[in-house]
């Protein structure tokens, strides 16, 4: 059988420096209290270096313009650097053109624009749409929207205790009904790596699109889509070290040619009268308005930070950390962990006997410690769980194997408190 996630985790990096790594994030050396900072919630949103904050203060205190159209000097300088954040992501993803890489809002944003735009203008009653239980709901109510106002089908496939999807299942949802897939390539609740090439492929025997949220992957492993032959990726600048209120859709060319628009205004028209308006070329056709000129400069500074630590030498260090802390936490008795699957991304999802998950996170941001807790965006896998919730702690490739004792004694200290 082929390992489908062969050279997803590489070999551990000797010559990372994590130490040094720290120095680039101020924010690290806060305390909460009189205890110093120990985030570990990098799944809803990750830290920002030096290097990205000094890049968005030379945009704002040397290029700052609006976009396209003007002649001026800051307006050029602007416009290009806007454009070379396109070709950094371009890149990062290895798609074959720019101008396949729309910038939005975030994930959501992504999501939004192709059920707005391929779903409303595709999608018919009695078609029939796939996803997983292990969507976060972004990538669950847009398509739930879709389909009550088109008369389609949602079709869910379940996963197991260890919180992998059932591929047997996944492959016979498939007929002549079947119009689109959604799929989350790792899984912003448990760390789950899906393996979403051969389920790509799978789909393409089918000619039904993909849609690919990345938000958990793009921060953790190299990302090509023209070798996953996806039909849409997506994800957001926050969790890989940009600002907030940016994000990226990668679609084939030829879909998005087809796309209607999600939103009307300026700079996505070539012209405009009260008869009829055209619509410009992609990617402009989907970038309606002031576009997020800063968000998407510091978006390519981003990509360059992790570039120059190379996301293989993260995946491999972070692997490290999460098989750590797996096994600090599996030694605290009435500790369980939440998603044991075979091939992870650095998410620690748990519980423990006889205390509420907010209570855990209570108490644990009071010894310093940052963790996510509650339902985490995907009420159905907490459904198949049979909890109302986790805590989670996520990690980066900043975080330490002290940060992670930290946590393991953390917790013991929620166990004294409530047991």
């Amino acid at each position: 059988m082929v390992n489908v996630y062969a050279s997803i985790i590489p070999e551990a990096n000797a010559v990372f420096d994590v130490e040094k790594i720290r120095t680039d994030f101020p924010i690290l050396d806060i305390s909460v209290g009189d205890k110093p900072l120990v985030y570990l919630d990098n799944a809803a949103s990750s830290q920002m270096p030096r290097q990205v904050m000094d890049q968005l203060i030379h945009y704002q205190t040397t290029q700052h313009a609006n976009i396209n159209r003007a002649v001026h000097y800051l307006s050029e300088v602007a416009t290009m650097e806007y454009e070379k954040a396109r070709r950094k992501v371009q890149q990062f993803v290895n798609a074959r053109e720019d101008r396949e890489i729309i910038f939005t809002s975030g994930t959501t944003d992504s999501i939004n624009l192709v059920m707005h735009g391929y779903g409303r203008k595709f999608i018919k009653a009695g078609d029939e749409i796939i996803l997983t239980t292990l969507e976060h709901h972004s990538n669950i109510v847009p398509w739930q929207m879709l389909a009550e106002e088109k008369g389609a089908i949602i079709r869910v496939v379940p996963i197991n205790d260890a919180g992998e999807l059932d591929i047997e299942t996944y492959e016979k949802l498939f007929n002549e009904r079947t119009k689109f897939v959604g799929l989350i390539h790792v899984s912003n609740a448990l760390g789950t790596i899906n393996p979403i090439k051969s389920l790509i492929s799978f789909a393409r025997q089918h000619d039904v699109p993909v849609l690919i949220d990345g938000a958990q992957a793009a921060p953790h492993m190299a990302i090509d889509v023209q070798d996953l032959d996806c039909d849409f990726y997506v994800f957001s600048a926050h969790k890989l070290c940009g600002p907030t209120g940016i994000g990226m859709l990668y679609g084939k060319s030829s879909l998005l040619e087809t796309m209607q628009p999600f939103k009307g205004g300026g700079d996505m028209i070539a012209s405009v009268t009260f008869e009829k308006t055209t619509y410009a070329a992609i990617p402009h056709k989907f970038e309606a308005g002031t576009p997020p000129i800063a968000g998407a400069i510091g978006f390519g500074a981003a990509i360059d930070y992790l570039n120059s630590i190379g996301i293989e030498h993260i995946a491999a260090y972070e692997h490290e950390l999460l098989n750590y802390a797996t096994h600090c936490m599996m030694e605290i008795k009435g500790a369980k962990i939440i998603g044991t699957a075979a091939h992870k991304t650095a998410v620690l999802s748990f519980t423990l006997d006889g205390i509420h998950p907010h209570d855990i996170g209570t108490i644990l941001n009071e010894d310093g410690i940052a963790v996510r807790t509650g339902h985490h965006c995907a009420q159905p896998v907490m459904e198949h769980f049979k909890v109302p919730a986790t805590s989670r702690a996520s990690f980066a490739f900043y975080n330490t194997k002290s940060e992670v004792e930290a946590l393991i004694a953390g917790i013991r200290n929620v166990q004294k408190v409530f047991l």
